[in-house]
């Protein structure tokens, strides 16, 4: 199928001086649904969407600070609270283990209630983190209870914390066009990063940790009520992708075997096995970034570094980054629209790089050559987020349940991180004791092998061209022009 466009020049009066018609091809899959993805008086954007950004990044951001809040000060709360530090280690990876089952029941509940509805459920859960946790701090109970309360809360921040981070595609899907999708993939996904450098700075601040819980509960509840900001979808879609019902989680895991419930599920080989790549690049990058995080001062504190200086140096990471996500984003969006495969086959070896180079770089009295090494790091992995989210969405043209996925998969790779390099750890007796130089080796050497998968991506943006043809056929239909 093919459409007629006319475009006419006028000189400065105003009269139309020239007139050349274009014609455009259409995809088989944009013609044939042509009778539905052209909404009465067009595609439209609104307004309030920026609310609903508003929204995801602050809830973002507390959520992800409870992940991160006791990397940095492990040593004083295993102190204050007599328990072990592999116990500290895993209020943060009971996140990772309860991400992997919430995420996948998200794409269902966004399906069925909208995406309103799961940000209300993320608000509710990390109010009673945030004072569980608190409630853990009381003098008055044993050991085995304050550390049954931390637990706990950390058990609904888990819960919370795939809400927002993983609905961020389907929110730029739902409520905005190609010119500004990726930017706001790209602003809701590094606010989790943000909340985890805020975690890092802001915990080894108090002077012992049941003052930095109510700071914690105090500013999670206060930011709390913002999923009122975050609607459920616009009157009026703003592009073809946006028209379309969510996919579920079902039908891309059937796509994924060959075997899809419908021609819209339908993904080709190619497809599929880029969608693979993806996740192997994404999962393992992410994983290690979130082991980091978790690991900081245990990495760091054998070599000389106080908690001070390992959390500005995980800050340095992550703040980076999110300096060179927001000057890229936007860049995606208007200039390099077609070049997110690219993006990736830079971004993901240079990161790799960077953490393959941590092997030599932890070393006493090297805080200058640390600091490097960590902007390294931040600038090639944060830009990616976005990127990998929105190649993903378009290879698979199933927004909420691919972002699931890829973000289910991080959370596994980083608890399989965490607990391999805790085992890695030298003993008492090393020289310097209980260093990881160990696991600074396995960390790099997985994340050179998975940035090397990302050579064999190929990352057609469809969802995008269908976009696009969409939209030049609905402004042919608005706006006919005389032959």
């Amino acid at each position: 199928m093919s459409i007629e466009i006319s475009h006419e020049k006028k000189d400065h009066d105003g009269d139309k001086t020239d007139e050349k018609t274009e014609q455009i091809e259409l995809s088989p899959a944009a013609a044939s649904d042509s009778s539905i993805s052209m909404p009465e008086g067009g595609y439209k954007l609104y307004r309030r969407r920026f609310a609903g950004i508003v929204g995801f990044v602050l809830l973002n951001i507390v959520a992800a600070m409870a992940w991160t809040w006791f990397g940095p000060i492990s040593n004083q709360t295993a102190a204050e609270f007599n328990i072990t530090l592999d116990q500290v280690n895993w209020l943060g990876n009971v996140m990772a283990v309860l991400y992997l089952p919430t995420a996948f029941l998200i794409p269902g509940i966004v399906t069925r209630w909208g995406i309103r509805r799961c940000t209300e459920i993320g608000a509710a859960a990390l109010i009673l983190a945030s004072w569980l946790r608190y409630a853990g701090t009381a003098k008055s109970l044993s050991h085995q209870g304050s550390y049954a309360l931390l637990f706990f809360g950390q058990i609904f921040a888990a819960i919370a914390q795939p809400m927002y981070q993983t609905l961020g595609t389907k929110y730029s899907e739902t409520w905005f066009d190609m010119r500004g999708r990726t930017t706001a993939t790209m602003i809701i996904a590094i606010s989790n990063p943000i909340g985890g450098a805020l975690g890092q700075l802001l915990s080894p601040m108090f002077a012992n940790t049941r003052q930095s819980l109510l700071i914690l509960g105090c500013i999670t509840s206060g930011i709390a009520p913002c999923f009122l900001l975050v609607g459920n979808a616009p009157p009026t879609p703003p592009t073809y992708a946006a028209s379309k019902p969510p996919g579920s989680l079902r039908s891309l895991l059937f796509a994924m075997a060959g075997k899809p419930p419908n021609r819209d599920a339908a993904m080709s080989v190619r497809e599929r096995l880029d969608f693979l790549i993806i996740t192997i690049v994404f999962g393992i990058l992410v994983g290690a970034t979130t082991c980091f995080s978790i690991l900081t001062n245990q990495i760091l504190e054998p070599m000389g570094y106080s908690s001070d200086e390992s959390g500005f140096m995980g800050a340095c990471l992550l703040l980076t980054g999110v300096v060179a996500a927001i000057v890229t984003a936007p860049l995606f969006d208007r200039v390099f629209t077609y070049h997110l495969a690219l993006t990736a086959k830079i971004c993901a070896p240079a990161t790799a790089i960077g953490w393959f180079s941590l092997i030599w770089a932890v070393k006493p009295n090297n805080s200058p050559g640390l600091f490097v090494v960590m902007t390294i790091i931040g600038v090639g992995s944060l830009p990616l987020l976005p990127v990998a989210l929105e190649l993903a969405c378009e290879v698979t043209r199933n927004a909420h349940a691919s972002s699931a996925i890829l973000w289910s998969i991080g959370n596994v790779v980083s608890i399989v991180f965490v607990l391999s390099q805790q085992a890695l750890r030298a003993g008492p007796d090393a020289q310097p004791p209980l260093n990881m130089k160990r696991a600074l080796i396995f960390n790099g050497v997985f994340c050179m092998v998975a940035a090397a998968t990302v050579l064999l991506l190929k990352g057609e943006q469809n969802r995008k061209k269908v976009d696009e043809e969409k939209r030049d056929l609905a402004l042919s239909t608005l706006n006919p022009q005389p032959s």
